[in-house]
């Protein structure tokens, strides 16, 4: 009775590692489907979002809903998220911003600005321009371009003028401008993504770091000097300074108006390449 009793145990047994087997097999490649799916970083979305709206080649002509979502999700982007650790205030060699007389500063008072590449084509460049206290970016335009501000960690004075138009020069030791100041303030993260047009918005502009700060840009299109994109450096000279004369005469408002002169690269201007340490982009 007993040998039955373990003859029927075991054929239990049996049966029972024989379906559990079974059961782990056919399970295996639904739990494989069922893996969590892993969310795309901020970075990769806001590539995706660039390519979906930037052409290669003409100049973009950018919906207000357009800008709307891209400027939306800028403003979700913190420092970690691009490889960016906030760094402290250094004012121990800073000069702040009125420290600064133009291009007449001291070489060693230059500070570095490290540029970090996040992507780069014809249609858009995502980059990355990292701050240290009092370093500048002299005044400069984007011919043709729509670009993308975003203060990430830092304060940041922006100083920007667009032209009059129509075009309105002076003759002098060299021909000047003339133009009208469109953003003269402090930048932070709280302030949110800033955007300049090829004619609106501060489309030549100066950056000056008043703390160590970092500024994801996107430009749409890139650069690209064989299509007329050339970056151009100026100085600013107040209305004042070659008013005389000046057929196109401004009774008002003089303070908000500057003549600006086309002058070589600073040669005090420090940049230097980095390595981008954020996520890395699937294109």
């Amino acid at each position: 009775m007993l040998s039955k009793f373990e003859k029927t145990i075991d054929k239990a047994r049996l049966f029972l590692q024989n379906y559990t087997s079974l059961v782990r097999v056919c399970c295996r490649p639904r739990q494989l489907h069922m893996a969590k799916k892993t969310t795309p970083s901020k970075v990769q979305a806001l590539y995706e979002l660039c390519k979906k709206t930037f052409t290669p080649s003409a100049i973009p002509h950018l919906s207000s809903q357009a800008v709307h979502n891209l400027c939306s999700l800028l403003d979700m982007v913190s420092p970690s998220d691009v490889g960016l650790k906030e760094e402290s205030p250094d004012d121990d060699r800073g000069l702040g911003i009125f420290g600064l007389n133009g291009l007449n500063r001291v070489a060693r008072w230059a500070q570095p600005i490290t540029y970090l590449d996040i992507y780069e084509c014809d249609g858009f460049t995502m980059c990355i321009f990292c701050f240290t206290t009092s370093s500048v970016i002299p005044l400069h335009d984007h011919p043709g371009m729509t670009v993308f501000s975003r203060v990430l960690y830092g304060s940041l004075h922006v100083k920007a003028y667009d032209w009059i138009e129509p075009a309105c020069f002076q003759e002098a030791k060299e021909p000047v401008r003339l133009a009208k100041l469109a953003v003269d303030k402090v930048l932070t993260p709280a302030s949110g993504t800033s955007v300049l047009y090829p004619k609106s918005g501060g489309n030549l502009h100066s950056f000056t770091a008043v703390t160590p700060c970092a500024v994801l840009d996107i430009l749409s299109p890139s650069y690209r000097e064989d299509a007329g994109r050339k970056c151009t450096y100026y100085i600013d000279y107040p209305y004042s300074t070659f008013a005389a004369g000046n057929k196109a005469e401004i009774t008002d408002e003089k303070e908000e108006h500057a003549w600006l002169a086309e002058i070589d690269t600073p040669d005090d201007l420090y940049m230097r390449s980095g390595i981008y340490a954020g996520p890395a982009l699937k294109a």
